[in-house]
């Protein structure tokens, strides 16, 4: 929602001031400007990243741009009560007793009481594989952080590489533009003996290369690199409230104690209180083990 408004406010800003200076709309619209600063742009951004990049970037611009963070308050809380269940099952069976959720977590009666969780494959799939490693004698939890560690850093790396594709674009779009408007001079040098009038639409026509680039670059591409990063780190978030709820449950706390480890890093926006903590365990279900 702030993206659309920012990008209609950006646009009317430019093109309705130079309109109310008394500019002429027309002289902008150059389409073989744009061929060269936007073909080259996206032909440069190809060459530059590998397949899954170009697949991360569409995936950005068509969702994570729009819609934002994935995570609310609400799916923490559930996350927080998800955490909850599993650690008392755990630490009133012993951590075998997961071993059938962990294996099948699809089926599992635990993990279908939290339909959000249940339903993000990489967060689900991600808690699964360390409980696993529980149910298989792990006991070292500074072994188990340490991996944890470098499979959240690998993500987070892969999440930078598609912002950071996006902000290469924004970055290289003013050298286009530049590159657009050279040719465009080198185009009207050409009409050299031309009257000053056809000469004047034709540097106009020139100039408006640098302007799209610069354009793009600061109003567009550059800011939607740093919302696309923005989200995806608060979205990593949700991995280390993971990882710290785990690590505490390693260590021999009681599930009231390991989910408050995970409760205190949530986002301040996001994080639910005490006692809406405490509400959520009370009313858990009675079969979610």
């Amino acid at each position: 929602m702030f993206f659309i408004i920012g990008f209609v406010l950006v646009s009317a800003s430019v093109v309705g001031g130079y309109a109310a200076a008394g500019g002429h709309l027309e002289i902008l619209w150059q389409p073989l400007e744009f061929v060269i600063i936007f073909g080259a742009m996206f032909g440069g951004f190809i060459i530059a990243s590998p397949k899954q990049v170009l697949g991360g970037v569409g995936k950005a611009l068509g969702g994570t741009l729009l819609k934002g963070p994935s995570y609310t308050k609400a799916h923490y809380l559930e996350l927080i009560g998800c955490l909850y269940a599993v650690f008392r099952v755990a630490k009133s069976k012993g951590d075998l007793a997961l071993e059938s959720h962990v294996e099948k977590p699809e089926d599992s009666t635990l993990f279908a009481n939290f339909p959000k969780f249940a339903k993000d494959h990489h967060a689900l799939e991600f808690l699964c594989d360390y409980l696993r490693m529980l149910t298989l004698g792990t006991s070292n939890a500074y072994e188990v952080e340490a991996v944890m560690d470098m499979e959240l850093d690998g993500h987070h790396a892969e999440m930078l590489a598609i912002s950071g594709a996006i902000d290469d674009m924004g970055q290289a779009a003013p050298a286009f533009g530049i590159v657009a408007a050279v040719l465009g001079v080198i185009h009207t040098m050409g009409s050299i003996t031309e009257p000053p009038e056809v000469l004047g639409h034709l540097i106009g026509g020139a100039l408006v290369g640098t302007f799209a680039g610069i354009l793009m670059s600061y109003g567009y591409l550059g800011p939607m690199g740093k919302t696309i990063a923005a989200s995806h780190a608060s979205d990593a978030k949700y991995m280390e409230v993971i990882k710290a709820a785990v690590i505490a449950h390693m260590q021999g706390y009681a599930p009231q104690v390991s989910v408050e480890f995970a409760r205190k890093i949530i986002p301040g926006n996001m994080r639910p209180t005490f006692a809406e903590v405490e509400n959520m365990v009370q009313n858990l279900p009675t079969d979610s083990g």
